[in-house]
């Protein structure tokens, strides 16, 4: 029998669906249970020390994943890939498209259903949050949580913080197929990063910089990078840099903050230090500070002469910092965050339509809630009272996305009716509560002040009065010479 031309076209439509969803819909892939490197792991200390620190339960948004979808390959790891053949410096860095614009790693934020977000709008690479290089290696369920990927996620940088080369080797290889590049974090300037003797502490360690960066270089199937700050001084910086360069690292993200300066909005970052580190080395290097618009990217990118830019927090508030043309033009370019208007509800949308695909851990979620629109609930204080106090076992994709629908229409309304794009924060209760009790105890101790005042002048007047009324009587000076 002859085939009709609209079954034909018919059957051609639904090959063209199937063959949009292997491609872009493909669920993430968590990586396998066990690992050759993880059950041969002696634990230097007992693994429920470890393992305590994640008991707790983790709630989800998104569909959990299937058996079949777990089961899908992996993203392929460069041809024929090994510590010796591997690809370096530039020929590594054009092999990822030589990308301009990057999302930086950032703590329980640059997660897979962000990274998606990102990518949509502009991004040409991205990191992953910043992974314990041990407990990745010794508990398996934080592995699972911090580490999801799928196979259109790439170029992708794993980073892990670490100061045991050994430990940092076992942790990367588990992800080396799975990534272009592991990235060692030398940056993070937190509390937690001190106490652990991680991050931009190891910056007064520099062997064991030298160290950890080698033993990657060395054993590694990708090649490693490093994300590093500066020092207060141009000298210092530019011996380091090149340091971290000699040891093995093909790509160098250069934070033009110190250490100490920890607050973005404190302290401008310090372009020049980067323009020189970037003439002095020969790989590629990535800058990072004061990105907050596409146009400082490009400015950035200008000044330095870096290969490509990375940013963090200002991307948490506008996840279309990359798009080109621009998603939206803020009224004052000095002072584009927040975002105005609905935009971010819109991008907030997207972003919680990508967790339907991608499960995504509840807190993670709720903090790009907070980046995105934040600015907003400062108004609409109901809302944000309702995101922060309904139970986790509660809170659905669809319930977060009616709450943004409401928001979006107060936002919509505001505009209508008073013409402005940018909220008014208003005071909760809680907050006119604790500012009552502050006034009422500011007033108390005024009284009682008052009160100990007016009593002190009373006694000293009692005081002066019993001390003049003491004084003996004394006869009236009588001049000698009338006398006689």
């Amino acid at each position: 029998a002859r085939t009709s031309p609209r079954r034909v076209r018919r059957w051609m439509r639904a090959a063209r669906r199937l063959l949009s969803r292997l491609a872009f819909s493909t669920p993430p892939r968590a990586l396998p249970d066990s690992s050759p490197l993880v059950n041969g792991v002696a634990p230097s200390v007992a693994p429920s020390i470890v393992r305590r620190r994640h008991s707790r339960s983790t709630s989800y948004v998104g569909e959990p994943m299937s058996a079949d979808e777990t089961a899908r390959p992996a993203p392929p790891a460069p041809e024929d890939a090994s510590p010796e053949t591997k690809l370096t410096s530039w020929d590594f860095f054009r092999s990822m498209g030589s990308p301009k614009f990057h999302v930086a790693p950032m703590v329980d934020q640059s997660e897979l259903a962000f990274r998606e977000l990102c990518r949509r709008h502009g991004a040409t690479c991205a990191y992953t949050p910043m992974i314990h290089a041990r407990l990745f290696v010794e508990d398996l369920k934080y592995r699972k949580e911090i580490f999801t990927t799928h196979i259109n996620d790439r170029p992708l940088l794993v980073q892990f913080c670490a100061n045991d080369p050994d430990m940092l080797l076992k942790a990367a290889s588990i992800v080396a197929p799975h990534c272009d590049g592991v990235d060692i974090n030398f940056g993070c300037p937190q509390r937690i990063a001190k106490r652990g003797r991680y991050g931009a502490f190891l910056m007064d360690d520099w062997e064991t910089v030298h160290n950890l960066i080698n033993k990657l270089d060395e054993h590694l199937s990708v090649p490693v990078t490093a994300k590093i700050r500066v020092y207060d001084d141009l000298e210092t910086s530019l011996k380091y840099a090149k340091m971290v360069e000699a040891a093995g690292a093909q790509l160098i993200a250069v934070h033009g903050r110190t250490r100490e300066q920890k607050r973005a909005a404190d302290v401008r970052a310090n372009w020049a230090f980067i323009r020189e580190i970037k003439k002095q080395l020969k790989v590629p290097v990535l800058a990072n500070g004061d990105i907050r618009t596409l146009a400082e990217a490009e400015k950035c990118l200008e000044a330095t002469g870096a290969d490509g830019v990375l940013s963090a927090e200002p991307l948490l508030e506008n996840p279309s910092l990359f798009s080109d043309p621009p998603l939206y033009s803020p009224s004052d370019p000095a002072d584009p965050l927040p975002v105005e208007g609905d935009v971010n509800c819109e991008l907030l949308h997207e972003y919680l339509e990508i967790t339907r695909t991608y499960q995504t851990p509840l807190r993670m979620v709720k903090g790009h809630v907070h980046n995105m629109v934040g600015s907003w609930l400062k108004e609409f204080t109901d809302l944000r009272d309702w995101l922060n106090k309904t139970p986790h076992s509660e809170m659905t994709v669809d319930k977060l996305q009616a709450w943004t629908r409401e928001l979006q229409g107060r936002v919509n309304l505001v505009k209508r009716n008073e013409g402005r794009v940018r909220p008014i924060p208003k005071k909760s209760e809680r907050q006119l509560a604790r500012e009552a009790a502050e006034a009422a105890k500011a007033a108390a101790i005024e009284e009682q002040e008052r009160e100990e005042n007016a009593v002190a002048a009373l006694d000293a007047k009692k005081q002066k009065t019993n001390h003049a009324s003491a004084a003996p009587d004394t006869p009236p000076a009588v001049d000698e010479a009338v006398a006689n």
